[in-house]
Protein backbone atom coordinates (compact mmCIF):
# COMPACT_ATOMS: atom_id res chain seq x y z
CA UNK A 1 0.00 0.00 0.00
CA UNK A 2 1.31 3.41 -0.97
CA UNK A 3 0.53 5.82 1.84
CA UNK A 4 -0.51 9.06 0.18
CA UNK A 5 -1.49 12.37 1.77
CA UNK A 6 -5.11 11.34 1.33
CA UNK A 7 -4.54 8.09 3.22
CA UNK A 8 -2.67 9.92 5.99
CA UNK A 9 -5.57 12.33 6.30
CA UNK A 10 -7.95 9.38 6.62
CA UNK A 11 -5.71 7.75 9.24
CA UNK A 12 -5.77 10.94 11.28
CA UNK A 13 -9.54 11.30 10.89
CA UNK A 14 -10.10 7.79 12.22
CA UNK A 15 -7.65 8.26 15.08
CA UNK A 16 -9.33 11.51 16.09
CA UNK A 17 -12.80 9.97 15.89
CA UNK A 18 -11.72 6.90 17.88
CA UNK A 19 -9.70 8.64 20.57
CA UNK A 20 -11.30 12.08 20.73
CA UNK A 21 -10.71 13.62 24.13
CA UNK A 22 -7.86 11.27 25.04
CA UNK A 23 -5.87 12.61 27.97
CA UNK A 24 -2.66 11.67 29.80
CA UNK A 25 -3.04 8.73 32.16
CA UNK A 26 -0.44 10.09 34.57
CA UNK A 27 -1.84 11.79 37.66
CA UNK A 28 -0.55 15.29 38.43
CA UNK A 29 -1.75 18.61 39.82
CA UNK A 30 0.81 21.04 38.40
CA UNK A 31 3.75 21.25 35.95
CA UNK A 32 6.27 20.11 38.54
CA UNK A 33 4.34 16.96 39.42
CA UNK A 34 3.94 16.20 35.71
CA UNK A 35 7.68 16.64 35.15
CA UNK A 36 8.54 14.20 37.95
CA UNK A 37 5.90 11.70 36.82
CA UNK A 38 7.22 11.68 33.25
CA UNK A 39 10.80 11.29 34.50
CA UNK A 40 9.66 8.26 36.49
CA UNK A 41 7.75 6.76 33.55
CA UNK A 42 10.83 5.59 31.63
CA UNK A 43 10.45 1.81 31.16
CA UNK A 44 7.51 1.84 33.58
CA UNK A 45 3.74 1.84 33.15
CA UNK A 46 1.68 4.92 33.93
CA UNK A 47 -0.37 2.83 36.34
CA UNK A 48 2.70 1.98 38.37
CA UNK A 49 3.96 5.57 38.25
CA UNK A 50 0.62 6.79 39.62
CA UNK A 51 0.91 4.41 42.58
CA UNK A 52 4.42 5.65 43.32
CA UNK A 53 3.75 9.37 42.87
CA UNK A 54 0.66 9.23 45.09
CA UNK A 55 2.93 8.33 48.01
CA UNK A 56 5.82 10.53 46.88
CA UNK A 57 3.75 13.70 46.52
CA UNK A 58 2.08 13.16 49.87
CA UNK A 59 5.53 13.44 51.42
CA UNK A 60 7.17 15.91 49.05
CA UNK A 61 5.55 17.81 46.20
CA UNK A 62 7.93 20.70 45.53
CA UNK A 63 11.57 20.82 44.37
CA UNK A 64 12.63 22.04 47.81
CA UNK A 65 10.75 19.28 49.61
CA UNK A 66 12.13 16.54 47.35
CA UNK A 67 15.66 17.82 47.89
CA UNK A 68 14.94 17.65 51.61
CA UNK A 69 14.19 13.93 51.32
CA UNK A 70 17.76 13.09 50.41
CA UNK A 71 18.89 10.35 48.06
CA UNK A 72 18.20 7.34 50.28
CA UNK A 73 14.62 8.30 51.16
CA UNK A 74 13.81 9.32 47.59
CA UNK A 75 15.06 5.97 46.33
CA UNK A 76 12.84 4.21 48.85
CA UNK A 77 9.78 6.13 47.66
CA UNK A 78 10.33 5.60 43.91
CA UNK A 79 11.76 2.08 44.02
CA UNK A 80 8.58 0.65 42.51
CA UNK A 81 9.25 2.40 39.20
CA UNK A 82 12.49 0.57 38.45
CA UNK A 83 15.82 2.16 37.52
CA UNK A 84 15.33 4.04 40.77
CA UNK A 85 19.01 4.73 41.46
CA UNK A 86 19.53 6.77 38.30
CA UNK A 87 16.04 8.28 38.42
CA UNK A 88 16.57 9.48 41.99
CA UNK A 89 19.90 11.11 41.11
CA UNK A 90 18.39 12.84 38.10
CA UNK A 91 15.35 14.04 40.03
CA UNK A 92 17.46 15.50 42.82
CA UNK A 93 19.78 17.21 40.36
CA UNK A 94 16.83 18.58 38.40
CA UNK A 95 15.20 19.86 41.59
CA UNK A 96 18.43 21.57 42.59
CA UNK A 97 18.63 23.31 39.19
CA UNK A 98 14.98 24.34 39.42
CA UNK A 99 15.62 25.92 42.82
CA UNK A 100 18.89 27.60 41.88
CA UNK A 101 17.99 28.86 38.41
CA UNK A 102 14.20 29.05 38.15
CA UNK A 103 12.93 29.93 41.61
CA UNK A 104 11.53 26.45 42.10
CA UNK A 105 9.31 26.73 39.03
CA UNK A 106 9.32 24.55 35.91
CA UNK A 107 10.53 26.66 32.96
CA UNK A 108 8.17 27.22 30.04
CA UNK A 109 11.04 27.07 27.56
CA UNK A 110 11.71 23.85 25.62
CA UNK A 111 15.49 24.30 25.53
CA UNK A 112 15.61 25.11 29.24
CA UNK A 113 13.64 21.97 30.05
CA UNK A 114 16.11 19.82 28.12
CA UNK A 115 18.97 21.20 30.22
CA UNK A 116 17.45 19.69 33.37
CA UNK A 117 19.21 16.43 34.37
CA UNK A 118 17.26 13.39 33.21
CA UNK A 119 15.01 15.38 30.86
CA UNK A 120 15.24 14.45 27.20
CA UNK A 121 13.31 15.64 24.18
CA UNK A 122 10.32 13.36 24.84
CA UNK A 123 9.88 14.53 28.43
CA UNK A 124 10.29 18.18 27.45
CA UNK A 125 7.67 17.80 24.72
CA UNK A 126 5.20 16.21 27.14
CA UNK A 127 5.63 19.05 29.63
CA UNK A 128 5.34 21.73 26.95
CA UNK A 129 2.21 20.13 25.51
CA UNK A 130 0.35 18.95 28.59
CA UNK A 131 1.43 21.45 31.26
CA UNK A 132 1.77 24.59 29.13
CA UNK A 133 -0.62 23.86 26.25
CA UNK A 134 2.05 24.41 23.58
CA UNK A 135 1.86 22.45 20.30
CA UNK A 136 4.26 19.50 20.59
CA UNK A 137 4.53 15.82 19.71
CA UNK A 138 6.33 13.58 22.18
CA UNK A 139 7.55 10.35 20.63
CA UNK A 140 7.54 7.46 23.08
CA UNK A 141 7.69 3.78 22.19
CA UNK A 142 3.95 3.67 21.32
CA UNK A 143 4.02 6.74 19.10
CA UNK A 144 7.20 5.48 17.42
CA UNK A 145 5.67 2.08 16.69
CA UNK A 146 2.27 3.26 15.49
CA UNK A 147 3.66 6.04 13.29
CA UNK A 148 6.04 3.62 11.57
CA UNK A 149 3.44 0.89 11.13
CA UNK A 150 0.94 3.30 9.61
CA UNK A 151 3.73 5.03 7.67
CA UNK A 152 2.17 8.22 8.93
CA UNK A 153 5.78 9.11 9.71
CA UNK A 154 8.73 6.78 9.29
CA UNK A 155 12.15 6.88 10.83
CA UNK A 156 14.81 4.94 12.70
CA UNK A 157 15.01 7.45 15.55
CA UNK A 158 12.40 9.26 17.66
CA UNK A 159 13.56 12.60 16.25
CA UNK A 160 13.04 11.45 12.66
CA UNK A 161 9.53 10.26 13.52
CA UNK A 162 8.76 13.47 15.43
CA UNK A 163 9.73 15.58 12.41
CA UNK A 164 7.65 13.37 10.12
CA UNK A 165 4.60 13.65 12.36
CA UNK A 166 4.98 17.41 12.57
CA UNK A 167 4.90 17.53 8.78
CA UNK A 168 1.93 15.14 8.47
CA UNK A 169 -0.31 16.54 11.21
CA UNK A 170 -1.76 20.08 11.34
CA UNK A 171 0.05 22.08 14.02
CA UNK A 172 -3.13 22.77 15.97
CA UNK A 173 -3.63 19.02 16.39
CA UNK A 174 -0.08 18.02 17.38
CA UNK A 175 -0.78 17.71 21.10
CA UNK A 176 -4.06 15.86 20.66
CA UNK A 177 -2.58 13.51 18.05
CA UNK A 178 0.19 12.59 20.46
CA UNK A 179 -2.47 11.12 22.75
CA UNK A 180 -4.37 9.43 19.90
CA UNK A 181 -1.22 7.55 18.89
CA UNK A 182 -0.35 6.57 22.46
CA UNK A 183 -3.82 5.25 23.17
CA UNK A 184 -3.91 3.35 19.89
CA UNK A 185 -0.54 1.76 20.63
CA UNK A 186 -1.60 0.70 24.10
CA UNK A 187 -5.03 -0.62 23.23
CA UNK A 188 -4.81 -2.08 19.73
CA UNK A 189 -1.49 -1.62 17.92
CA UNK A 190 0.48 -3.51 20.54
CA UNK A 191 4.12 -4.39 20.16
CA UNK A 192 4.05 -8.18 19.94
CA UNK A 193 0.42 -8.99 19.25
CA UNK A 194 -1.32 -6.13 17.44
CA UNK A 195 -5.08 -6.54 17.30
CA UNK A 196 -5.37 -5.89 13.58
CA UNK A 197 -8.75 -7.60 13.21
CA UNK A 198 -10.28 -5.16 15.69
CA UNK A 199 -8.49 -2.09 14.35
CA UNK A 200 -10.56 0.66 12.65
CA UNK A 201 -7.43 1.62 10.69
CA UNK A 202 -6.90 -1.80 9.13
CA UNK A 203 -8.03 -0.71 5.64
CA UNK A 204 -5.58 2.23 5.60
CA UNK A 205 -2.66 0.52 7.36
CA UNK A 206 0.17 -0.82 5.16
CA UNK A 207 1.45 -3.05 7.97
CA UNK A 208 -1.87 -4.89 8.29
CA UNK A 209 -1.11 -6.54 4.95
CA UNK A 210 1.88 -8.24 6.57
CA UNK A 211 0.22 -8.93 9.92
CA UNK A 212 2.04 -5.96 11.42
CA UNK A 213 5.43 -7.63 11.23
CA UNK A 214 7.67 -4.69 12.08
CA UNK A 215 10.66 -4.16 14.29
CA UNK A 216 9.69 -2.29 17.43
CA UNK A 217 12.49 -0.49 19.23
CA UNK A 218 12.21 0.85 22.76
CA UNK A 219 12.19 4.60 22.96
CA UNK A 220 13.25 6.18 26.21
Amino acid sequence: MRVTKKIKAEQLRILEETYRGAKPELHFRNPFELLIAVMLSAQCTDKRVNVVTEKLFQEADTPEAIMGLGLVRLEELIKGCGLYHSKARHILAACQMLCEQYGGEVPHDFEALQKLPGVGRKTANVVMSVAFNRPAIAVDTHVFRVANRLKLATGKTPLEVEKGLMAAIPREKWSAAHHWLIWHGRRLCKSRQPLCDACPLQHVCPSAENNCVTKDKSVK
